[in-house]
């Protein structure tokens, strides 16, 4: 059993706050052949820079950095190691100092943690997090192939190279454990799949219903191939900054507490213990709880994380005090696991968040608005990325100007729908974004809120 020691469990605590204050993508797409990489990182990095309403142009804002992270979950996918190098060529910030990072799905929110962390620590004032993944320069098999290069490949490669049949094993177990239909798992895709037709730079969003998603082809049973998270090509940027330099640049900064956990790579060497407790959570919530923890079926790296967040950001619970969640939606199951995971709801009654009405507009914590990994994108290394730039979009009031714009939507090459719908939550204050890796090797946990 894992017993932790006085320190493990120390919260997280930034020498001075850190904000967010602007950021920009492309659109999302299975190909993207007439752009090359580097065109795509400096787009991401354009509409930061120029389209979000900042006091200063590009030349004075290029003059206020001084270290830059760059997220790429896989050399294999763009045949070229030291990419960071060329995209820190491609923006024209040589010779300011960089990094870049990789830890599988949550490399993303992961580079967020390192910009963020070079500006709480003092180190730098104003720090771009850059990602992007090119995966349309190999086929889809090949493609799922490198990802699922990510689990231990000495011992559960062999279960078919692909992350689908990973998740599938957890999801057989977890609907047996907690009485999960698979109408339950249905419900998540038609919701992020409806939330991405409103989203200009959404990959697939589509209007489906859950009779659709039980009758669609088996990646790996019970996963459908709708209950999956799309292979993407594209970018996204966030420019981080400490507070002097947040209101040099913006009237409307948003501050950002980002916190980690991780577990084993093999989840057959994950050890049992006592539930984590976090913040509304107490030892009756799990008197009658029975089954093993963490067990097969949760992710002790997303409530490490959520643990850390929470309380470095004084959330108590999450429902009530969030106005908004991206979660790492890379399969109908990881998504639903996460709900417990960051206490949503007690472990054993994750799907009462689907089936409350919790999760949707409207809803208490609507969750993938953006239309999540499912509808919108997994263009790995700017997935974590992409999930903050929109939770601080609507932190500040401009979710419609980046995807109700009938500009923005023309600008690649689509029509917006006739019946669009305004996703702006009203008066939101509080986001959180999860950024998820592997079968939960890594896991970040951001809280973003207005100052």
């Amino acid at each position: 059993m894992i017993r932790f020691g006085s320190g493990n469990l120390r919260v997280p605590k930034f020498q001075r706050p850190v904000y967010l204050v602007a950021g920009g993508m492309t659109d999302y797409r299975k190909k993207y052949p007439e752009k090359a990489t580097e065109e795509l990182i400096c787009e991401a990095f354009k509409m930061a820079a120029e389209e979000n309403d900042l006091k200063v142009d590009m030349a004075e804002l290029k003059g206020m950095v001084n270290f830059c992270v760059y997220s790429q979950f896989a050399d294999h996918f763009g045949d070229q190691l030291l990419a960071e190098a060329r995209a820190h060529d491609a923006l024209g910030l040589d010779p300011i100092g960089n990094i870049g990072v990789k830890t599988g799905g949550a490399t993303g929110g992961s580079a967020v943690l390192a910009g963020a962390m070079a500006i709480a620590s003092g180190y730098a004032s104003c720090v771009p997090v850059i990602g992007w993944e090119r995966m349309d320069e190999v086929g889809t098999r090949e493609g799922n192939a490198y990802i699922a290069s990510a689990a231990c490949k000495n011992f559960e490669s062999e279960l078919g190279w692909m992350y689908g049949s990973y998740y599938a094993l957890m999801a057989q177990r977890f609907q047996h454990e907690n009485k999960v239909p698979r109408e339950v798992l249905a419900k998540i895709a038609v919701k992020n799949k409806h939330y991405a037709r409103f989203n200009p730079f959404a990959q697939a969003g589509m209007d489906i219903d859950v009779e659709t998603v039980l009758n669609d082809g088996i990646v790996s049973d019970p996963l459908a191939f709708l209950e999956c998270c799309l292979m993407s090509v594209g970018s996204a940027a966030l420019i981080l900054a400490d507070e002097e330099t947040a209101y040099k640049l913006t009237d409307n900064p948003i501050q950002i507490t980002i916190c980690a956990g991780s577990h084993t790579l093999r989840t057959a060497d994950r050890r049992n213990m006592e539930i984590l407790l976090l913040p509304n959570e107490t030892e009756k919530t799990y008197a009658n709880h029975t089954m093993d923890w963490p067990g097969f079926t949760t992710f002790l790296a997303a409530r490490m994380a959520a643990y850390y967040a929470y309380h470095a950001a004084g959330i108590v619970d999450p429902v009530e005090e969030l106005d908004l969640l991206e979660t790492h939606d890379a399969f109908t199951i990881s998504d639903v696991q996460t709900y417990g995971d960051i206490g949503l709801r007690p472990y054993g009654q994750e799907r009462d968040f689907i089936d409350s009405g919790d999760a949707y507009f409207g809803g208490k914590l609507p969750t993938n608005l953006s239309g999540g990994l499912i509808g919108t994108m997994h263009s790995v290394g700017a997935t974590g990325i992409m999930q903050i730039v929109e939770v601080m979009w609507q932190l500040q009031s401009k979710w419609a100007k980046y995807h109700a714009a009938t500009e923005m939507w023309s600008r690649f090459g689509k029509t917006k729908p006739e019946d669009f719908i305004d996703l702006q939550v009203p008066n939101a204050k509080k986001g959180c974004a999860i950024s998820h890796a592997g079968t939960g090797s890594h896991v970040t946990c951001a809280i973003l809120e207005k100052p």
